[in-house]
């Protein structure tokens, strides 16, 4: 078997450094906010695999998920538990999904998806979401929060 090339880097910042989700932390683009503490923040997928698709993310700028320290990357977990349980509560599903791609935004990221089987984690199945459907949704999950 050959192995794996280098990893290399590709980076999509803006010319302030900053990553889309930065910039969805620090309130420059809208999101369907689902939780945010001094650590971490989670809001609704704007390209859902299934409705309730959520991002949980570091506010902590890391690109790859394997490069954040052992401490935040188990507290994501912690934090990643009672926001699947409320995404839980309002959407059909067998569970929600917990999937880490690492190569759409360089901003680690955990992608927490309401499934109803292992075929359900594909990204082909994404598709726009309406932003109103994701207001009323988020504002249901953060009631359970």
């Amino acid at each position: 078997m050959k192995p794996f090339p280098p990893r290399k880097r590709i980076y999509w910042k803006n010319s302030e450094g900053m990553t889309l989700f930065s910039k969805i932390i620090a309130g420059e683009i809208p999101c369907a906010k689902l939780y945010e503490d001094d650590r971490f923040f989670s809001f609704l997928d704007i390209r859902p695999i299934t409705q309730g698709h959520a991002l949980l993310i570091p506010k902590q700028e890391v690109d790859y998920i394997f490069d954040v320290s052992d401490e935040l990357l188990s507290e994501m977990l912690v934090v990643a538990k009672p926001i699947a349980n409320a995404i839980e509560a309002h959407v059909s599903c067998e569970r929600i999904g917990l999937m880490v791609a690492g190569l759409e935004v360089p901003h680690c990221h955990l992608h927490l998806v309401p499934i109803r089987g292992v075929g359900d984690l594909n990204f082909s199945l994404a598709s726009q979401a309406d932003p109103a459907e994701l207001t009323e949704l988020a504002k249901k999950i953060r009631a359970e929060l």
